[in-house]
């Protein structure tokens, strides 16, 4: 790449309430305390980066618009330095669908991941998850996102797709040129979504001459409203969703889970004694460290929590920080493992409420089930570093612990 060609640095923030910027290291590392002086700033703040974009705030603002469809469109859902042509290769239906195309998008996705759905798969699940720890229970020192984390949801949404497991190195750095790299860099989110295409072709060729009773083939074989196949850009599309929505976001939240109770030994103690508090500790991990932020793009002037909007910008529709307002949660910087009351928005509010959210739930409650049974002893390595990632999804990438009782 030549200097012409090099993405755009973005300076430091040092004014987060008029010029916030969520791929700056500081909010990378810790946007708690920026979502908490944005907050007290204004239910809706504004940026002139990536073009012009607003950050809702509070609950009530982030609900407002994932329930607006009329002036707040899905067809851009993530905030970057350039907004290239609409085409079908950029689109992933239902989730950058609007009305009336997005409801019979969504339902054709629903019937692989109902809950009956997801007790077939779960035996598949715990067995990728006791395969990954049998490979490093023994040491003593181990990178648990490296090892274990990012490799449940990619091996379990190949098992779905009917596609080699093996192959998950593939979509690992397909998620990471997309997600992060491709915020700054066209060029790196054309050359995933390229070889994503040309892979997925391949699937579907297949298919074609022999069927398969996987995702693939369900797609291939399901008819739109008007009893059609789906055109191959839609079923493309589709699968690009379901692998980048269905592999980068439970990643993060496991790994976030874990690195919560790598910290926080109280709660680990209590979830080993009382396994069946897991599920409702998965509900609370969720809340607190929220790992989806998506956008909108506005597309007619209107007004969210008395502060006017304008079109020409982009919302960025920060689920997370929706989940850390006090007045919708007590305590809301606090993580309360038996939180009764908890209606989060981890999964997105309004019509495009997640499709996986079934998927997602019962990978995080088996990972955890199954970590905890084999490793009860485990805590951050002080000789390591935890890093997050940026843009869109949070999660760690690296999580150094030490495993065993301390020496």
């Amino acid at each position: 790449m030549s200097d012409v060609d090099q993405p755009a640095a973005h300076p430091p923030v040092t004014d987060w309430v008029h010029d916030f910027d969520h791929t700056d290291p500081q909010w990378t590392e810790d946007p708690f305390p920026i979502w908490d002086e944005l907050r007290a700033a204004s239910p809706v703040v504004h940026t002139k980066r990536f073009l012009g974009c607003y950050l809702p705030t509070t609950y009530e603002a982030v609900r407002e618009i994932a329930n607006d469809s009329e002036h707040f469109s899905s067809r851009r859902i993530i905030v970057r330095d350039v907004r290239p042509e609409i085409t079908s290769r950029n689109a992933a239906p239902p989730i950058t669908s609007d009305p009336p195309e997005h409801k019979p998008a969504k339902q054709l996705l629903l019937p692989p991941f109902t809950p009956d759905a997801m007790k077939k798969l779960e035996p598949r699940v715990r067995a990728i998850c006791n395969e990954l720890i049998d490979d490093f229970i023994a040491e003593r020192r181990v990178d648990a996102a490296a090892r274990y984390t990012k490799h449940i949801p990619v091996r379990a949404i190949a098992h779905m797709l009917g596609i080699p497991e093996s192959d998950s190195d593939l979509f690992i750095n397909w998620i990471h040129m997309i997600l992060e790299l491709g915020i700054r860099d066209e060029s790196k989110l054309l050359q995933a979504v390229q070889e994503m295409t040309a892979y997925f072709g391949g699937h579907i060729e297949a298919r074609r001459n022999e069927p398969t009773d996987d995702l693939i083939s369900y797609l291939m074989n399901a008819r739109d409203k008007n009893g059609n196949p789906l055109e191959d850009s839609h079923v493309m599309g589709s699968l690009r969703l379901l692998l980048i929505a269905g592999i980068d976001t439970t990643w993060s939240a496991i790994g976030s889970s874990l690195w919560h109770l790598a910290k926080t030994p109280a709660d680990r103690e209590r979830l080993i004694a009382e396994p069946g508090l897991i599920p409702t500790a998965v509900e609370e991990l969720l809340r607190a460290y929220s790992p989806v932020t998506m956008a909108r793009e506005v597309v007619k002037e209107t007004t969210v929590s008395g502060c006017p909007v304008k079109p020409g910008n982009m919302v960025l529709l920060s689920f997370p920080a929706a989940n850390r307002d006090p007045k919708m949660f007590p305590d809301a910087d606090k993580v309360v493992i038996d939180r009764r009351e908890n209606r989060h928005a981890a999964f997105g509010l309004g019509i495009h409420r997640c499709v996986g959210s079934n998927l997602a739930r019962m990978e995080m409650q088996v990972a955890l089930e199954e970590w905890l049974k084999r490793i009860p002893d485990f805590r951050l390595d002080p000789a390591g570093t935890v890093t997050w990632s940026q843009g869109t999804v949070r999660g760690p990438r690296q999580l150094p612990f030490l495993l065993g009782k301390a020496m």
